[in-house]
C-alpha cells in the first residue's frame, strides 16, 4: 500500500518537472506575472508588480495628454486635456493580485491556475478617476462662458401704468450632471484617442408670468431727499445712481445689493469727482454723493417694511436725513446696503429726479397690510460730542492767500425706532438700528508758498494762533497785497476797475 501512494506522488511530480504540454509554472520566479494576464489590452506577462505598475503609469500619463473637446451651449467647444481634469487610475491593487495568480497554494493549485490561463485570459479593466473639483473649475471658468442665462420677465413704467416685458428661457451647462458624464465617459465610452464629448445642457427657465406681475400695483413705500445745495458733479452722481436703480424688478426672496447695481465708480459708468467722507475728512472721489442715493432708497425700503439684510451708517453725520436714517456704501470699506423682497409678490423700484433736485424712490408691490396700519420712523439722539479745537494745515504747495476750510462735525450716537399704529393708536415700537458718528474738528488747509519773507512770516504767525477765522482774514489781506497794480488809463485820470481778486477763502460743506 505504501508503495502505491509513493507511486502516485512520484507521478504527479513527474508531470510538472517534465514540462507536460509545454506549461511553465515559474516556480523559481514567483514575482513574475504569468502569460495570459492583461491590463486592458496590455499583456503583463513576465513582469514584476513594480514593472507592471510603471508600464501602466506611463500608459495613463500618455492618455492624460490626449485632447478632449467638450461641447458646451450652442455647440461651442472647449478643448481640455484629461490631465487638466485630474485624470488618473484608481484600481492599482489588481497588479499585486495578478502577480499572485499561479503563485499561491500547493503545486496542484498553481498548476491548475496556469493551465486555466491557457484557455481563458484574465483581463483587468483599468478604472479611471477625475478630480471633481478641477472638473467643476473647468466647467465654471471655461464652459460656462457660453451659457445663455435666463432673462426673467420684468416691469417698466409707462404713462403711469406698468407694462410687462416677457422673459426668455436660457441654456446652461448642468455642472453636476456633466461631471458625472465625464467620469462615465472615461470609464465606458472613451476610445483612448482625441475625442469629443457633449456636455449635459439644461434649460434655465425664466421667472415671472403676466398674471404674477399684474399683482404689482400698490405703493408700499416712498421717500425723497433734496440735493439742492450740491454742485454739478455731485448732482450728476446722484442722478446717475438713481437711473441705475430705477426699473428694478425683484421677485419674492430676491436680495438687492445697492453696491452691485450702482458700481463700478468710474467715468465710463457715468460718475464724476465729488466730495465724500474718508478718515474724518471730505475728499473728492469718483461717485461722491452716491450715499444719498442708497440712503433715500433705505428709507423707502423701511416704509415698505422689506427685510434689510445689510446697512451701515456714515462715518460722520449727513444733513439730508435724520441721524440713524442713513445708509452708506463704500468700496474701500466694503459697506453695502442690501435688502430682501420678503413679500409674496414681485416688487418694482421706481427712482426719479424732480426739477427742484429731489431724488425720490417709490417701491410698488402687492399691499397685504391692513388699511388702518401706519408705519413711521423716529430718530433718537442719545448723545452729542462737540469738537473742542480747530486744526490748521500749512501747505507749501499752495500760494499765500489760499485757504480751504472744512466744517466741523458734531459726533452723534443715535437710534432709529420703528413705530406702528393702527387706526391712530400706537401698537408697537421697536429699535431698528443704532449708529455712531465721529466728531471732527473744523479744519483749514492754508497756502504758505511765497517769495516774500515778510508775507511768509505773517501767514505763519497767523497759523500759530490756531484760529481759522483770523487766518482767513490775514490770508485775504496778503492775497490783496500781492495783486498787481492797475495800469493807468491814457488820456485821463480815471482808473479802470481793478482786476478780480483771487477767490475768497471758502468753507466746504460736507456732502
Amino acid at each position: 500500500m505504501i508503495k502505491f501512494f509513493k507511486g502516485i506522488v512520484c507521478g504527479v511530480f513527474c508531470l510538472f518537472f517534465m514540462g507536460m504540454t509545454g506549461i511553465q509554472v515559474y516556480a523559481e520566479e514567483e514575482n513574475k506575472i504569468l502569460p495570459g494576464i492583461y491590463a486592458d489590452e496590455m499583456p503583463l506577462e513576465g513582469m514584476t508588480p513594480k514593472e507592471a505598475k510603471e508600464m501602466i503609469e506611463g500608459y495613463v500619463e500618455e492618455l492624460a495628454q490626449k485632447e478632449i473637446t467638450l461641447v458646451a451651449v450652442d455647440g461651442n467647444e472647449v478643448v481640455v486635456l484629461p490631465a487638466d481634469l485630474g485624470f488618473g487610475w484608481s484600481n492599482k491593487e489588481f497588479v499585486d493580485e495578478a502577480a499572485q495568480i499561479g503563485q499561491r497554494g500547493n503545486v496542484v493549485q498553481r498548476y491548475k491556475a496556469a493551465k486555466d490561463l491557457q484557455h481563458q485570459n484574465v483581463v483587468y479593466k483599468l478604472e479611471f478617476v477625475i478630480d471633481r473639483q478641477l472638473v467643476s473649475q473647468v466647467l465654471t471658468e471655461q464652459c460656462a462662458a457660453f451659457n445663455v442665462e435666463a432673462m426673467d420677465a420684468t416691469l417698466f413704467r409707462e404713462e403711469g401704468g406698468f407694462v410687462v416685458q416677457p422673459g426668455q428661457a436660457g441654456k446652461v451647462v448642468d455642472e453636476e450632471a456633466s461631471i458625472n458624464l465625464i467620469e462615465e465617459f472615461f470609464n465606458e465610452s472613451w476610445n483612448r484617442e482625441n475625442d469629443i464629448l457633449e456636455l449635459t445642457i439644461r434649460e434655465d427657465e425664466s421667472r415671472g408670468t403676466e398674471e404674477e406681475l399684474s399683482k404689482v400695483k400698490d405703493v408700499l413705500g416712498t421717500f425723497s431727499t433734496s440735493f439742492k445745495t450740491s454742485g454739478s458733479s455731485r448732482s450728476a452722481n446722484v442722478r446717475n445712481g438713481c437711473e441705475l436703480i430705477n426699473g428694478t424688478t425683484l421677485y419674492p426672496g430676491d436680495e438687492f445689493s445697492t453696491y452691485n447695481v450702482v458700481s463700478p465708480f468710474t467715468q465710463a459708468n457715468g460718475y464724476y469727482m465729488a466730495g465724500s467722507y474718508l478718515n474724518g475728512q471730505v475728499v473728492d472721489s469718483l461717485g461722491g454723493g452716491i450715499c444719498q442715493v442708497s440712503t433715500t432708497l433705505y428709507n423707502a425700503v423701511l416704509l415698505s417694511e422689506l427685510e434689510v439684510t445689510e446697512r451701515h451708517n456714515h462715518s460722520m453725520i449727513v444733513t439730508y436725513v435724520d441721524p440713524s436714517a442713513d445708509a452708506a456704501i463704500a468700496e474701500s470699506s466694503g459697506k453695502d446696503f442690501k435688502f430682501v423682497n420678503n413679500t409674496e409678490a414681485p416688487i418694482y423700484i421706481e427712482g426719479y429726479i424732480t426739477d427742484d433736485k429731489q431724488i425720490c424712490f417709490t417701491i410698488y408691490g402687492m399691499e397685504t397690510r391692513d388699511s388702518g396700519r401706519q408705519v413711521r420712523y423716529e430718530s433718537e439722539v442719545i448723545s452729542k460730542t462737540y469738537p473742542d479745537a480747530e486744526v490748521i494745515y500749512a501747505s507749501e504747495s499752495l500760494p499765500v492767500g489760499s485757504v480751504s476750510v472744512q466744517s466741523a462735525h458734531i459726533g452723534y450716537k443715535a437710534n432709529l425706532w420703528k413705530v406702528v399704529t393702527e387706526n391712530g393708536v400706537e401698537i408697537s415700537r421697536e429699535q431698528v438700528n443704532s449708529s455712531s458718528y465721529q466728531v471732527a474738528p473744523r479744519t483749514a488747509t492754508v497756502g504758505v508758498a511765497t517769495a516774500d519773507p515778510n508775507a511768509y512770516n505773517e501767514i505763519m504767525a497767523a497759523i500759530a494762533t490756531n484760529n481759522i477765522d483770523h487766518v482767513k482774514n490775514v490770508a485775504a489781506a496778503l492775497a490783496a497785497a500781492a495783486a498787481p497794480p492797475a495800469p493807468p488809463v491814457e488820456g485821463g485820470t480815471e482808473q479802470p476797475p481793478a482786476p478780480p481778486a483771487p477767490p475768497a477763502p471758502t468753507e466746504g460743506t460736507p456732502q
